[in-house]
């Protein structure tokens, strides 16, 4: 299927097949599926799960690295030691900790722990995990010094994924950007904030070849963040995910005010933005 991207100019983004023990031989997967469709391979979510594989960055990163002389590749990250997809037992024995996000059967066990409802029914963690599917959940499984390694890559860019429509859902919908130039940047010193700023906007809009995006120039489509640097920070938690962020002043959608006073302005000016329409090339590029 990738080589169908080439003659339209797109990108192969891949969640891996594996992030734990077989991560490399997963890396080299995708790394061969963009080689045979001629097209640029984005590494979705870099990270490495289970304690086996806490400190393997050092080598994953250095894998990419390597192989990025070869072809092109990027990758992507976000800031938490926590993922979250559908409800799976296998990621039960690697997980520190499980949080239910949502279930269709048990809809009041979104937003508590498996091993709490699995001990409140009196039965395994398997078994729990069968009677909610259904189902969504965080998974508690990276480690922190992989987390700001891979952060810290120049290559990284900042993405936030997530499941939007989960009951409790992951706080990274609503903290990642904050939690990257609060957190890391300003508190950790990780990075510095023109890098960050960089690793959200130009270096993605690059990637995906998006013109005129990710950058504060003049014939560039007007897609603006104002905030405090001093005090932006993420305050979406585990227990109240959807929680906004602080220290945003305004934002600014094609042109348009999208939010500002900390509230949403009804303003609905986004778009979807394709490779092949050209008529979201910005005039001076055009």
């Amino acid at each position: 299927m990738a080589e169908v991207l080439a003659p339209f100019g797109g990108v192969y983004a891949s969640h891996l097949r594996d992030e734990g023990d077989h991560i490399l031989a997963a890396l080299d997967e995708t790394f061969a599926i963009g080689r045979a469709g001629q097209a640029p391979v984005v590494v979705s979510h870099h990270k490495l799960i289970g304690p086996r594989n806490h400190g393997r960055s050092v080598q994953t990163l250095a894998h990419i690295r390597a192989a990025m002389a070869s072809q092109p590749i990027a990758l992507d990250c976000y800031p938490y030691c926590a993922g979250s997809t559908i409800l799976r037992k296998d990621r039960i024995a690697m997980s520190s900790r499980i949080r239910i996000t949502q279930s269709q059967p048990h809809p009041e066990c979104a937003g508590q722990d498996l091993d709490a409802i699995a001990t409140r029914w009196g039965v395994s963690q398997e078994a729990a995990a069968d009677r909610l599917q259904p189902a969504g959940a965080i998974y508690f499984l990276m480690d922190e010094a992989d987390v700001r390694r891979v952060l810290a890559f120049e290559r990284t860019m900042i993405g936030s994924d997530g499941l939007p429509h989960d009951a409790i859902p992951h706080p990274r919908l609503w903290g990642t950007f904050p939690r990257v130039l609060g957190h890391y940047c300003r508190e950790v010193g990780l990075f510095a904030l023109e890098e960050a700023v960089h690793k959200m906007t130009g270096l993605t809009a690059r990637h995906f070849r998006l013109p005129g995006r990710g950058v504060l120039r003049p014939g560039a489509f007007a897609d603006v963040t104002v905030f405090d640097a001093q005090q932006i920070a993420d305050r979406a938690t585990w227990e109240a995910p959807t929680r906004p962020a602080q220290g945003i002043h305004s934002v600014i959608v094609n042109g348009q005010l999208a939010w500002q006073a900390g509230q949403a302005t009804g303003q609905r000016n986004g778009r979807v933005v394709r490779l092949t329409d050209t008529a979201l090339v910005p005039p001076s590029q055009s």
